[in-house]
């Protein structure tokens, strides 16, 4: 009940951020938390907001603010969607489940990851707004076909396909804190780490009734059965996507195709000539190749070679409204956040994710009324310092 209170009282993104350290074991945190390698390009995604400033427009009417967007024919209220977050079963109980639900109740569309803990037609079922599906090649083409058709049957109204994940990033707080020995089941391994977890009874109490060390549900090996979860940085090295695959992907899916993990002018063209609908610039949150730009600096670039085939969208670094407004200004139509909410997840569980998904929305506001611009449909370069 502490906690919840602490939650209702967050005034940003940060605060749930303290808050998730303290309720989450250090290596779960961390994985919420860390980038890969130096994790320059994460702190950079974060930066990269801090040196853009707004130019505002003032004495203006003070009239009611349009949060509205549409992607892919779909009406947004809000102007972000919840970014796919892999593993957030071990945030809190049912995760995606729990984080579906609340961006259907804020009207927005929630990402599934490949990674989840849930079966997609479980977090669809909870899902009142729109859902799609982010596709790894995990387990194989069998086991994606699969995973296509379900999620095409249980009403995904999207694919978003990773591009960026040739391998696993070196994601250097997870090595420190024994991720892989936690869920290898050698006790050997297993026990200089195991006292962080023990430090958060309260954390695996919940994990333990919501069924202990999950599997990947939605990764069905033929023959095999599910992923289980100390496999995946073998797997994602077996998993790589290429533009010879996306005929196959299309084809099977049928509908909206996304690609995310887009950073250049190239990348975009290709995408489009991919038949992409929606193109998502992204560098995976700072947790891949570390040392490649900040998503903001890549936004122009992919927004003029764009050329309008395609709905821009970015992720990385958001975390305030002014970041939202600043990123549809240079081009985007709408904005993944992933650790803003995740950080929420982890706090609270729905409580946490709705009170992230408020913190951003009425700091959106808030700029809007004192930029002068009471429409993000509206927004351009004009109300930026460039």
């Amino acid at each position: 009940m502490a906690n919840l209170a602490a939650v209702k009282r967050a005034v940003s993104v940060e605060d749930l951020r303290r808050l998730a350290r303290r309720r989450l074991p250090r290596v779960v945190f961390d994985y919420i938390d860390g980038g890969s390698g130096a994790e320059i390009t994460m702190r950079e995604n974060c930066r990269a907001f801090e040196t853009v400033t707004l130019r505002a427009r003032n004495a203006m009417a003070n009239s009611p603010c349009n949060l509205r967007t549409t992607l892919l024919g779909a009406q947004l209220e809000l102007p972000f969607l919840l970014a796919p977050v892999g593993s957030s079963r071990l945030f809190f109980p049912r995760g995606e489940c729990v984080a579906a639900e609340q961006a259907g109740v804020a009207g927005t569309a929630y990402v599934l990851s490949t990674l989840s803990g849930c079966r997609l037609e479980e977090v669809k079922a909870a899902a009142s707004g729109p859902i799609w599906y982010q596709l790894y090649l995990l387990g194989g083409r069998d086991a994606a076909e699969a995973a296509i058709g379900r999620a095409r049957a249980a009403g995904y109204s999207a694919l978003v396909v990773t591009i960026d994940t040739a391998v696993a990033g070196q994601r250097e707080r997870d090595l420190h804190n024994g991720a892989h020995e936690l869920v290898s089941g050698n006790l050997v391994q297993m026990l200089p780490f195991i006292p962080q977890v023990l430090a958060r009874p309260r954390w695996l109490l919940d994990m333990m009734r919501d069924g202990g060390l999950m599997q990947f549900p939605n990764v069905v090996i033929p023959g095999e059965g599910p992923l289980p979860y100390e496999d995946v940085g073998a797997a994602l090295e077996r998993s790589t996507v290429s533009w010879d695959d996306m005929g196959w992907i299309r084809r099977l899916w049928g509908g909206p195709i996304v690609i995310k993990g887009v950073l250049s002018s190239e990348d975009a063209r290709r995408a489009i000539d991919a038949g992409a609908e929606a193109i998502v610039v992204s560098n995976h949150g700072g947790r891949q190749l570390d040392g490649v730009a900040a998503t903001l600096r890549a936004l122009p670039e992919v927004v003029e070679a764009a050329a309008g085939d395609s709905e821009i969208l970015l992720d990385g670094g958001i975390r305030r409204g002014s970041d939202v407004v600043k990123a549809l200004c240079l081009g985007a139509r709408a904005v993944l956040v992933g650790r803003a909410y995740a950080y929420g997840l982890g706090a609270g569980g729905g409580a946490g994710v709705a009170r992230a998904i408020e913190i951003l929305r009425s700091d959106i506001i808030r700029t809007l009324r004192l930029l002068g611009c009471h429409d993000v449909a509206k927004l351009d370069r004009s109300y930026l310092n460039l």
